[in-house]
């Protein structure tokens, strides 16, 4: 069970609920250490003394505000805790405002309120539910470890959520910020209309589950293969910019696409089926990134990564043209071309290995007839 982080009151008008806060999200991200090259030796960061080069106890330092040519002003830990806004262990809401009127770049981190207690559940259900029901948030700001907060409370099915807001002087102008913003109102009608026909075909259900973090697991893939010496394939680059005269054609054949796959298109895009691309223009002339890493044991057989079991069990190996085959990823396509025997396959760009494959694919049928 998790540890409460903070707790205090929460208060609207006169009702006051005793509540806990709770962290409601984790890091999935994959963690290394860091390492001097050429040994297993970590590389460790400490505290020291600029002049002396010597470490310095954490109990030794204090905060100092630079004046400017080489004068501080030094403050101690608990002068910063004696100034603090006072009700530190408050959470009292201001005012509740629509729900969309907070724009997301206000929004920084999200934790879980809870009551402390069961005595207190009734108080705090009335409190979701009702801003449940009339579709709002609750404004307020408190003090957690020496830091004041802007926060805005919103209900969830069964949970209060608290939002930490940046202040407004934390947000930047994109208008002073960005080199180049379109015009309002930029784009032509018939591409528009296109556009909005598009964003309909695409249209899905938001669920959460559908996504994950493909980057993290090629991370644990790049990791088990660098284990066992087997060879990594990047994947193709990026593609090309659409042409601006191009436009009205491009979406209108991502909108045919779109509705003659089925809804496969959208379903890539969440993670779902990393088989399912949507072939993407390639410009002429500009293969895929290639990178090959090694180590210096011998490549060992072992079991097939994800991606490649998703690759074979997917495509198959006959009767399969061109066009199913650029729908596949380039590690994919490389898995089959290991699959066939190709040579030369680590060096081969993404649609070099499609016509490998698709010849491999011919000579195969040739062979049967």
């Amino acid at each position: 069970m998790a540890r409460a982080i903070w707790s205090g009151v929460l208060t609207f008008g006169l009702v006051t609920v005793p509540v806990q806060l709770f962290t409601a999200t984790e890091d999935h991200t994959v963690h290394f250490h860091q390492l001097q090259r050429g040994t297993s030796e970590r590389v460790r960061y400490q505290r020291v003394n600029e002049r002396t080069g010597k470490e310095v106890d954490y109990d030794d330092i204090v905060k100092g505000y630079d004046l400017g040519g080489g004068d501080y002003v030094i403050v101690e830990p608990d002068e910063l805790d004696e100034i603090a806004p006072g009700k530190s262990q408050v959470i009292e809401i201001t005012g509740f405002v629509d729900l969309a009127k907070v724009e997301p770049v206000f929004f920084d981190k999200t934790y879980y309120l809870a009551p402390k207690g069961k005595e207190y559940t009734k108080v705090y259900e009335l409190l979701r539910a009702a801003l449940e029901k009339e579709n709002k948030t609750g404004i307020a700001t408190f003090v957690m470890r020496a830091k004041q907060y802007l926060v805005a409370l919103r209900a969830q099915e069964e949970v209060l959520v608290l939002h930490t807001l940046h202040w407004a002087d934390e947000v930047r102008d994109p208008r002073q910020e960005l080199p180049v913003l379109p015009e309002r109102g930029e784009g032509q009608s018939k591409e528009m209309d296109t556009a909005r026909r598009l964003i309909d075909a695409l249209s899905i259900d938001w669920n959460p589950e559908d996504y994950h973090d493909t980057y993290e697991e090629r991370v644990k893939e790049l990791v088990d293969a660098k284990a066992s010496g087997k060879e990594i394939v990047s994947e193709e680059a990026p593609p090309e910019a659409t042409n601006v005269i191009d436009l009205m054609e491009t979406l209108r054949r991502s909108v045919e696409q779109t509705r003659s796959s089925g809804g496969k298109a959208a379903e890539e895009r969440s993670g779902k089926k990393r088989t399912a691309r949507v072939p993407a223009r390639k410009p002429a002339g500009k293969p895929a990134r290639k990178t090959t890493t090694k180590t210096t044991r011998k490549t060992t057989a072992g079991k097939a990564r994800p991606s490649q079991v998703r690759a074979s069990t997917t495509a198959g190996s006959k009767g399969v043209g061109k066009r199913e085959l650029r729908q596949l990823s380039k590690t994919e396509l490389y898995q089959r071309a290991s699959d066939e025997g190709i040579a030369g396959r680590s060096r081969m760009s993404h649609e070099e290995l499609v016509d490998a494959l698709a010849r491999a694919g011919r000579r195969r049928k040739k062979a049967a007839a």
